[in-house]
């Protein structure tokens, strides 16, 4: 059985419905998405290169969608409190997949637009019609997917020179008393010599039902700019989160990508990044805290176009008890590419000899005068430091705690906001403790009206 067939009836029986509440710029790609999905297959267990993953089952499920529209009553920004002490923030939310500002937030600040697709396509035209759908791949059946069905999305726009103010903080949650699947489209768009920094907080209410966000984030880093994007999760464990990152670097841009997974259920995050400028910069980092049954997939592309560039990149997993981690990574390096420094890393720990770890890194070189390097590694821990720390008298659990913290601390370390790096190196350790749950009792509001 092909899951995406659902979806496909789903989208031409409800295509008028679908078009009229959406803008033009996003309906123009939804032939070609539908045209895409005719052919394609989601991934099997078994059917890559390791066992890892199978988005077949996690898409076959009955999700309600919401085509129709139906406004979410409760104004999150009044219930719902995600705040990172110590850094001031504009606030912004989307309840499943409709967005909502709130008091913190304007539609701009300074000069940094912050839009749904809906205005964005009156307010910035040329702008939508030039960036969005043009980074990210339609031959990825997910991505295929999301522009079929996405009717509206986010715009964050930095014009040339500006630097913002304030990061940016976007808090997606999921909040429905049924079953449910949204399509999740960000566009970001950094000028030249701009600058800003965002952290976009993924959050499910009710542990009671199964999610799904299949969700599409395109950014493009123009000349001399400079680009965070914090993407943490914490969510439940029947919540599915498939991301899709797409980034398109030009010439002397900078741009950090952190990805942080803490609470989850199924989790599948791809990154692609093109590096089409000299003197570009990519900070490509992931961390995952996996336990009970818990799944996270990355699978990583950095593509070096052009010479005289260099990325950095490192990911790591921490893993007990039946959880499944698997990092799949490529670096790529152009013909007539010289002076390009890359590095690849995945290290792995596994506190559990039932916690499995799959690990492919990759390198592609086609030129030469290049530093290339990648590695892999899968461990327990030190046994020696251990017994140390027990002679000091410190309790085997909290030595283990302590150890695996340490693990993470580069990653973590590696946050250009120290008032979020104090944040998660808190989160961190209250998660090894067994003592950080999901944001559910933030808010109680749901939609039982949406039908399936």
């Amino acid at each position: 059985m092909n899951a995406l067939k659902q979806y496909i009836d789903l989208f031409d029986e409800s295509r008028e419905v679908i078009e009229e509440q959406s803008p033009t710029v996003l309906n123009t790609l939804r032939t070609t998405a539908r045209e895409q999905l005719e052919t394609a297959r989601l991934p099997r267990k078994g059917s890559e290169d390791y066992e890892a993953t199978d988005l077949e089952a996690v898409f076959a499920h009955d999700y309600g969608v919401n085509v129709n529209r139906l406004p979410f009553d409760a104004d999150p920004s009044e219930t719902f409190h995600c705040d990172v002490p110590n850094m001031s923030t504009c606030l912004y939310y989307t309840s499943n997949d409709a967005f909502h500002s709130s008091a913190t937030a304007e539609r701009n600040i300074g000069q940094v637009v912050v839009e749904p697709f809906s205005m964005a396509a009156v307010d910035y035209p040329e702008l939508m019609e030039a960036f969005y759908g043009k980074q990210a791949r339609m031959s990825d059946p997910t991505v295929a997917l999301n522009s079929l069905l996405v009717q509206d999305g986010l715009l964050i726009y930095v014009p040339d020179g500006i630097v913002a103010e304030r990061p940016i903080q976007l808090v997606n949650i999921f909040n429905a008393a049924l079953d449910m699947m949204v399509q999740r489209r960000l566009l970001i768009v950094v000028g030249k010599n701009a600058s800003i920094k965002i952290l976009a907080c993924d959050h499910t209410q009710s542990a009671d039902y199964h999610y799904l966000n299949n969700q599409v984030v395109e950014i493009v880093a123009m000349q001399g700019s400079t680009v965070d994007y914090y993407d943490m999760e914490e969510s439940t464990p029947l919540t599915s989160r498939v991301s899709s990152i797409y980034v398109n670097q030009h010439e002397g841009s900078n741009v950090l990508i952190d990805g942080i997974t803490l609470i989850n259920g199924f989790t599948r995050n791809n990154y692609h990044v093109e590096v089409n400028g000299e003197h570009a910069e990519t900070h490509l980092l992931g961390m995952t805290i996996a336990s009970g049954e818990q799944h996270v997939d990355s699978h990583t592309f950095i593509s070096h176009n052009a010479p005289r560039c260099n990325s950095n990149e490192m990911f790591k997993y921490v893993l007990n008890d039946h959880a499944v981690g698997a990092f799949a990574g490529k670096i790529l390096v152009q013909p007539d590419c010289p002076r390009v420094e890359a590095y690849q890393g995945n290290r792995n720990l596994c506190g559990a000899p039932t916690a499995k770890m799959y690990t492919k890194p990759q390198l592609e070189i086609y030129t030469d005068d290049v530093m290339c390097s990648h590695g892999s590694a899968i461990g327990q821990l030190d046994e020696e430091a251990l017994f140390y720390m027990r002679t000091r008298g410190i309790g085997i659990e909290e030595a283990r705690r302590l150890l695996m913290q340490a693990f993470v601390a580069d990653v973590i370390d590696g946050v250009r906001l120290d008032a979020l790096k104090d944040r998660l190196h808190y989160l961190v350790e209250k998660r090894f403790a067994g003592t950080l749950s999901n944001c559910a009792s933030c808010m109680q509001a749901c939609r039982p009206d949406i039908k399936k």
